[in-house]
């Protein structure tokens, strides 16, 4: 499963909920400074080359001397523990999925955003639209979101958007033939989105007007499920003032809106798939990216691997396998919820990559993100 990250640092840091998660961690309660020591370093050299980690190498990046064969002995140790692990034959070790989590969780400081980087994306994520000179909607946002954090993590940017119950600023009905109508709705947010309608025989075209100008008049500040119970509740009331055939337009339009509010599918923009290709040589990884990409195109089993980020408060971290989604690909997910203006979460964001992602860096980006666009969608 995917933790919430318990270690912060710095005046301006990230500050995420605590979840430690300390079953994990009992294993590991006796490993001594030095072994603690020896096995950040093998971490953070993995984490900026992609390489297994080799003794003599490690023993040059201690700040205190230590021979190979000394740093061997404790790799040993390590390997029991299942922290470290060597990918083939060879005398290099790299972290396993679980030491990158007792990494990550445990011994990694994640700073804050500088005002200039929160600036740089604050820009880029609301520039969307703008080269038209036209206000930006809520699609062109969360793809540019997806794009920025491909870009500055070398990963894909991952925005996934859940239904919106959006807030109705109008409705209308217009006749497209005998028996079929458009039926128009635009929200509070500027959104647009049509329906094709079957009408009643012989409605007249004064009764689309009728209905149009019926749910205009109940529609201010209220969503599509709480306007279809509010006429309902009129109904119940015998207050509706709308003949039978008018009615039958209006239940038809609010329907259709009702089951797409309902059972519309979330909406995924991935951008920046070609950098998860970057750097890679061996064949087993060009398979592991080839799986990562089917799994990008099977969206429904995506989306419910994002939805567990939604009882998250702040940045999730799925690493390899502990997650069923990605456990072929050897990748990791970085995630956060943002918010609508009653602080309904209604989508996520974040970043896939390799498991040696730079989280430090990602982290933070990834948290800034989602709080920047919780502000600009309401």
């Amino acid at each position: 499963m995917g933790y919430l990250h318990p270690r912060v640092q710095g005046a301006a840091c990230f500050k995420p909920e605590i979840r430690i998660k300390t079953k994990i961690y009992s294993a590991f309660a006796d490993l001594n400074s030095r072994s603690s020591e020896i096995f950040r370093h093998i971490v953070e050299i993995y984490l900026e080359t992609g390489e297994p980690v080799g003794s003599r190498n490690v023993s040059r990046h201690l700040p205190t001397a230590l021979s190979p064969a000394s740093v061997r002995n404790v790799m040993s140790d390590l390997e029991m523990l299942g922290l470290i692990q060597a990918p083939h034959t060879s005398a290099g070790r790299m972290p396993t999925d679980l030491g990158l989590r007792f990494f990550v969780d445990a011994m990694l400081e994640i700073g804050g955003l500088s005002n200039e980087e929160q600036a740089e994306i604050a820009v880029q994520v609301q520039r969307a639209g703008l080269a038209n000179g036209e206000l930006p909607n809520n699609e062109d946002i969360l793809a540019e979101a997806s794009s920025m954090l491909s870009g500055l993590s070398h990963g894909a940017g991952v925005v996934l958007a859940s239904k919106v119950n959006r807030v109705l600023r109008h409705i209308e009905f217009v006749r497209l033939e005998a028996s079929r109508a458009l039926a128009i709705l635009v929200g509070e947010d500027g959104s647009v989105e049509n329906r094709v309608i079957t009408l009643p025989a012989g409605l007249p075209s004064s009764a689309l007007v009728e209905a149009s100008n019926y749910l205009n008049a109940h529609i201010k500040g209220k969503t599509v499920s709480e306007l279809v119970a509010f006429l309902e509740n009129l109904k119940k009331r015998q207050k509706t003032d709308l003949d039978e055939l008018t009615h039958k337009v209006v239940e038809a339009g609010l329907a259709s809106w009702a089951r797409d509010e309902e059972g519309r599918p979330k909406t995924l923009i991935v951008r920046g798939r070609a950098n998860l290709l970057d750097d890679v040589n061996a064949i087993a990884d060009i398979e592991r990216i080839q799986v990562l990409f089917d799994d990008l195109e099977k969206k429904a089993d995506i989306i419910q691997l994002l939805d567990l980020a939604d009882d998250a408060e702040g940045v999730r971290i799925f690493i390899g396998s502990e997650n069923k989604l990605f456990s072929l690909s050897g990748s990791s997910l970085v995630l956060s919820p943002y918010r609508d203006e009653a602080q309904n979460i209604v989508g996520v964001l974040g970043v896939i990559g390799p498991t040696r992602l730079n989280y430090a860096r990602v982290v933070p980006v990834v948290d800034y993100t989602a709080k920047l666009v919780s502000r600009i969608l309401t």
